[in-house]
């Protein structure tokens, strides 16, 4: 037995799809309203397209205070990779955020956003921070 056979897959017989066309990402942008309250739009962000980033960080720890009204940190994506969660606005509007939904916390004033799990106990997620002046790329459902 060789040092190289240490159950290495056998590359031959992996077949390879040719790339599909680059489709939008579903997502929903929190935003802060000039009244204080908070609201959200639904839309997309284009796939394949450099985000203006410069770190992340992973999480899939709940503090208490995170499930009451609080206002973005920071305008960040958050990348749902486990879990399912009901996120609520003020005027008691809801959406759900799970794998393949992205969003996008851009309410950094007043009255902020509320979450709770949906069937499960656990919820993990990347936080990546837009940098400062940088285009989010939503694209409202709306427009």
């Amino acid at each position: 037995m060789s040092a190289n056979s240490n159950n290495a897959q056998n590359h031959k017989n992996v077949s390879a799809k040719p790339l599909e066309e680059a489709s939008d990402i579903p997502a929903y942008r929190l935003i802060s309203n000039p009244d204080g309250t908070s609201s959200f739009e639904k839309g997309s962000i284009p796939s394949l397209k450099h985000m203006n980033t410069a770190s992340f960080w992973y999480s899939n720890k709940t503090e208490a205070w995170e499930k009451n009204k609080h206002t973005a940190p920071r305008k960040q994506y958050v990348v749902t990779v486990k879990g399912k969660i009901k996120f609520k606005v003020s005027d008691g509007s809801t959406f759900i955020i799970e794998p393949g939904v992205i969003l996008l916390a851009e309410d950094l004033k007043g009255q902020g956003h509320s979450w709770d799990m949906v069937d499960s106990d656990v919820w993990e997620r990347l936080y990546i921070p837009i940098t400062e002046n940088s285009d989010d790329l939503f694209v409202s459902e709306s427009k």
